[in-house]
C-alpha cells in the first residue's frame, strides 16, 4: 500500500526525517518496499494562466497561446492541445524545465513561431495513465474554475499537485490487513513514535426525511454480518476538489467524479470499502444480500457481462441482481454525470464467499483485497456517515435522516491475560512491568495489572491479535527486536545425516548431471489432457476447485509433462540440443474424495537435439534411443540393484513411439519406460525427435542392492573370443544377451556386442550379430579346452533358442 506522509502528518507531528521513520517503520511493522516523492528530479514547472489562444498561421492543429506565468511579460507558448482556451489555469513547463522521464523542455520554433515551453498534461509530468482522470486523457490539464481561483501564477505547480510529498510503499503481510487503511497506518505509527494520533472528525447534517420510509433491506448475518444503507439526495456530480484528488492520485487511485472519489477516500482512510449506487437506476428499492442463482449474468462496472458462480454474494435489488458484493459494482446503477439521488452501502462482508467471487471472477480489486483479509467492524458504520457528511459537503446534497441497519451483528473483543514472567521467558529478556505497561499504553490498549498478570482488551481495529503469543509479538516489536539479547541454544547436539532415500536421491542427481543432464524444476500443476499423459500408475489425476489459470488445474500423473514443456520453451528460443532431468512427486488418486492421493517418488529425463557437438576432429552426433539407454543403463548400474535389470520392447504407452520404446524391469518389477515420444506428441509441443525416461524411485528404493565391496584385480590373464552369429531380425538383443551370460558359465567375465550387419550376403529376415567374449578366471590361468567348452555350450543354447547360425 501506499502511504503519503504529508496525510500522515494530519494524525501527529511527525519531526524525524522520511528515510528514519522509513526504517523504523520496517523494524518495527511491516515492509518499506519504497519510498520516493512523485517529482522526481522534475524542475521549473509552474502554473500559468491562458491570456489569449490564435490560430497558427502554418498549422491546421497547433495554435499560438500567450500565458501568464507571474513574470513581467506575458509567455508565448505554441501547443497542439484541443483543448486549451483563454481563461484556463494550466500547467506550465517553462523553457530549461525537466518533465517526467528527464526529458528537457527548451525554447524553439515550431513550424515558424517561437515557443518558450510547453503546456503539460499530467502524464507528461510524471502521472500514471491508470490514475490520470479521464477526462484529459487526449489533452493537457486544466485546473477547474474553483481551484483556479485559490491560484497564483508562477506557483510551483509541483507542490500544487502533491507531487512533493513523500510516499512509503509498505509490503502489507496478511496478518497486518489493518494497516490498509491511514487510521491503521497512524495507530502504528503513532506506537512507534510514542504519540496519540488525532483520527479525522466530520459533522453529519441530516435532513427531516427518514432514510427507511425510502429503503427496505436484508442482510443474512451468516453472508454480511454488518450491513447498513444511507440516502444523499439532491446531488450534482462534477469533479472533485484539488485536494481530494491529490490524496487519491498519490494514493495511486484515479479520481472519478466526487461522489466516487469519497467512497475511494473513505477506503484509504478507513481501510472500509463503500459502494454508491444510483438510486433513481434501482429496478427496487428492497436491496437485499443473497447468493447467486445459476447462470444469474451480471454487468460489471467494467463493462464486462459476467456469469455468476455457486457461492458468489450478490447484492440484489427486487430480483434483479446489481453487483458481486465487496468486489465490484454493476453497471445498471453505475453514478453518472445525470445522477441525483444516491444510496451509500457500508458492509462486512463474509470473507471467504468474497474470496470466492474475486477468484471465481478473477477481479481482485481494492475492495475484495480488504473484505478478503478483514475490516475494522468498528469503522464500518463511521465510514457510511462520513461518507455521506462529505458527499454532501462536496456535492450539495442532503443526507437523509439516519442510517438503514438491516444487520449489525455485535462484535466481542478478545481478552487475552498475561505474565511479564511469561513475556520474558519466551524473549529471553528482563522487560520490567512498568515497561510493558508503557507499551500497552502506546498501543493504546485498555489493560489491568492485578497480582503480576496483565488483562488486555484488544479493540476491534486490530483483529489479528487474539492469544498471548500474539501480544508477545507486539512487546517485542515495539521494546525493539535490535535490544533483544543474543543467545546460542542450549542442550545436547546430534550430527546431522541423511536417510538411506535422501541419500539415494542426492546420488541419481549427481550421476545423472555427471552424464551429461541438467536439473529441471516443473509446475506440479497441469491441464487436464497433459494430466493423463506417460502414466505409470493406474488412478486419476486430482482436479483442484480453484486453479490459478487454465494450464494448472490438475496435478500431474508423470514428469515427463513438465519436462516437455520446458524443452518446448528451450527450442522456441533457438536452443535445439536440450539435455534435462527432473526428480520429483506425482499424484495419484483413486477417485474418492476421502481417501488421500499417493505421492510417488518419480525420475525423468529427455534429450533432443545433438547429443555430442561438432568438433574438429567428430561430426556432431544427434541425440538417439541408444544414448539415452546408455545414460539409464549407467544410473541402474550405480544403483547395484541384486535383481537383473531387463528392456522389453512395448507399445502400451499411447504417448510413446511403439517401435522405439520399452519397459524397463527388475526381475518381475516394473520400474518404468524409455523410448522415443511419439511424433504426434512432439508435434503438440512443437518439438524435434525428442528421446526420454522415467522411473518410479520408490520402487527402485525397495529392491534390495549389492553391498559395495572391493573386487580385486586378477593376476591371472584374461582370454577372449569373438562369436558371430546369425539369428532372425526380430531377435531381441537383451535377450540374446541373457541366453550367452547364462550359459557362458561363470568365468564368462564382460560380454560386448561390437557389430551388426544386415544387407548383401544375408538373408532379408536375419541379421548377424558379432560379440565379443571375455572370459577370465580368478584363481588360475584358462586353458583353451576350458574356454572352447563354454563357446560351445554358448552357440548349443543360442542354436536352441533362437535357431541360430554361427558364421
Amino acid at each position: 500500500m501506499k502511504v503519503s506522509v504529508n496525510w500522515l502528518r494530519d494524525y501527529m507531528q511527525i519531526d524525524l526525517p522520511v528515510n528514519e521513520l522509513a526504517e523504523k517503520i520496517s523494524r518495527t511493522a511491516v515492509e518499506i518496499e519504497g519510498q520516493y516523492q512523485p517529482q522526481g528530479n522534475m524542475k521549473n514547472i509552474v502554473i500559468a494562466k491562458v491570456l489569449s489562444v490564435e490560430e497558427h498561421p502554418d498549422s491546421d492543429h497547433m495554435v499560438i497561446t500567450q500565458v501568464d506565468a507571474g513574470e513581467d511579460e506575458p509567455i508565448q507558448i505554441v501547443t497542439g492541445a484541443q483543448n486549451v482556451a483563454v481563461g484556463q489555469t494550466v500547467i506550465l513547463a517553462k523553457h530549461g524545465s525537466v518533465i517526467g522521464g528527464g526529458q528537457k523542455i527548451k525554447k524553439g520554433k515550431l513550424r515558424g513561431v517561437a515557443s518558450n515551453g510547453m503546456l503539460s498534461a499530467l502524464q507528461e509530468i510524471g502521472f500514471d495513465e491508470k490514475v490520470a482522470p479521464k477526462d484529459f486523457e487526449d489533452g493537457i490539464w486544466v485546473f477547474n474554475d474553483v481551484d483556479a481561483a485559490e491560484l497564483t501564477p508562477g506557483e510551483d505547480a509541483l507542490h500544487v499537485l502533491g507531487m512533493d510529498d513523500d510516499v512509503l510503499e509498505t509490503g502489507i503481510t496478511p496478518n497486518r490487513a489493518d494497516m490498509l487503511s491511514m487510521n491503521g497506518t497512524a495507530w502504528e505509527v503513532a506506537a512507534i513514535l510514542d504519540e496519540e494520533p488525532q483520527l479525522p472528525t466530520f459533522d453529519l447534517k441530516e435532513s427531516a426525511i427518514a432514510t427507511k420510509d425510502l429503503l427496505t433491506a436484508e442482510a443474512p448475518a451468516e453472508l454480511a454480518p454488518k450491513y447498513a444503507l444511507r440516502v444523499v439526495q439532491g446531488v450534482k456530480i462534477t469533479d472533485s476538489p484539488l485536494w481530494l484528488q491529490r490524496r487519491l492520485w498519490t494514493m495511486g487511485i484515479r479520481p472519478i467524479n466526487n461522489v466516487v472519489d469519497v467512497t475511494n477516500y473513505m477506503l484509504l482512510m478507513y481501510g472500509q470499502p463503500l459502494h454508491a449506487f444510483d438510486f433513481d437506476s434501482l429496478p427496487s428499492h428492497d436491496l437485499h444480500v443473497r447468493t447467486a442463482r445459476v447462470d444469474e449474468k451480471i454487468k460489471t462496472l467494467d463493462d464486462v457481462e459476467r456469469t455468476a458462480g455457486e457461492g458468489d454474494l450478490i447484492i440484489a435489488a427486487g430480483e434483479t441482481g446489481l453487483m458481486f458484493a465487496g468486489v465490484m459494482g454493476g453497471e445498471s446503477t453505475e453514478v453518472t454525470d445525470a445522477t441525483v439521488n444516491i444510496v451509500l452501502e457500508g458492509a462486512v462482508f463474509e470473507p471467504k464467499a468474497i474470496r470466492h467471487a474475486a477468484r471465481d471472477q478473477n477481479l481482485h480489486s481494492e475492495a475484495s483485497q480488504r473484505f478478503e483479509r478483514g475490516v475494522n467492524v468498528d469503522d464500518t458504520f463511521t465510514a457510511l456517515d462520513h461518507a455521506a457528511a462529505l458527499i454532501a459537503e462536496l456535492a450539495g446534497g442532503v443526507a437523509t435522516a439516519g442510517r438503514l441497519v438491516a444487520q449489525d451483528t455485535p462484535y466481542e473483543q478478545p481478552v487475552v491475560k498475561i505474565t511479564a514472567a511469561e513475556i520474558n521467558k519466551v524473549l529471553g529478556t528482563q522487560i520490567p512491568d512498568a515497561e510493558i505497561s508503557s507499551i500497552f499504553g502506546r498501543l493504546f490498549f485498555p489493560y489491568t495489572l492485578e497480582a503480576g498478570e496483565f488483562t488486555v482488551t484488544i479493540p476491534a481495529r486490530r483483529w489479528d491479535i487474539s492469544i498471548p503469543a500474539d501480544l508477545i509479538e507486539e512487546i517485542a516489536r515495539l521494546y525493539g527486536y535490535d535490544n533483544l539479547p543474543a543467545t546460542l541454544p542450549t542442550g545436547e547436539t546430534t550430527p546431522g545425516k541423511l536417510t538411506a532415500k535422501q541419500t539415494l536421491l542426492r546420488a541419481t542427481r549427481h550421476a545423472l548431471e555427471g552424464l551429461g543432464l541438467n536439473q529441471a524444476i516443473s509446475y506440479v500443476l497441469t491441464t487436464p489432457e497433459k494430466a493423463n499423459y506417460f502414466k505409470l500408475h493406474a488412478g486419476v489425476p486430482i482436479q483442484l476447485d480453484y486453479p490459478m489459470s487454465q494450464d494448472r488445474q490438475q496435478t500431474r500423473s508423470s514428469l515427463l509433462t513438465g519436462l516437455l514443456d520446458d524443452v518446448a520453451y528451450n527450442v522456441a528460443r533457438n536452443q535445439y540440443n536440450v539435455a534435462l532431468y527432473e526428480q520429483g512427486r506425482v499424484f495419484v488418486a483413486d477417485g474418492d474424495k476421502n481417501h488421500q492421493p499417493k505421492e510417488i517418488e518419480h525420475l525423468a529425463g529427455v534429450i533432443t537435439g545433438d547429443w555430442q557437438e561438432r568438433t574438429w576432429a567428430e561430426q556432431a552426433q544427434p541425440a538417439d534411443f541408444y544414448a539415452l539407454k546408455g545414460i539409464v543403463e549407467k544410473l541402474i548400474e550405480n544403483y547395484a540393484l541384486v535383481d537383473e535389470v531387463r528392456f522389453v520392447a512395448t507399445t502400451e504407452h499411447p504417448e510413446m513411439h511403439p517401435g522405439r520404446t520399452a519397459n524397463i524391469f527388475a526381475g518381475e518389477k516394473l520400474l518404468g519406460f524409455i523410448g522415443q515420444i511419439h511424433p504426434v506428441v512432439a508435434k503438440t509441443y512443437k518439438v524435434n525427435a525428442t528421446f526420454g525416461f522415467e522411473l518410479d524411485l520408490d520402487a527402485i528404493y525397495e529392491l534390495g542392492r549389492v553391498k559395495n565391496g572391493y573386487e580385486a584385480i586378477t593376476r591371472f590373464p584374461s582370454i577372449s573370443r569373438d562369436l558371430a552369429i546369425l539369428v532372425d531380425r526380430d531377435a531381441s538383443a537383451a535377450d540374446l544377451k541373457s541366453v550367452i551370460l547364462a550359459a557362458g558359465g561363470q568365468h564368462l567375465h564382460d560380454l560386448e556386442l561390437f557389430d551388426v550387419y544386415t544387407g548383401s550376403n544375408v538373408a532379408d529376415d536375419k541379421k548377424s550379430l558379432a560379440y565379443s567374449l571375455t572370459f577370465v578366471d580368478h584363481e588360475k590361468t584358462l586353458v583353451d579346452d576350458e574356454i572352447n567348452a563354454a563357446v560351445e555350450r554358448v552357440t548349443q543354447k543360442l542354436a536352441e533358442e533362437f535357431g541360430a547360425e554361427i558364421r
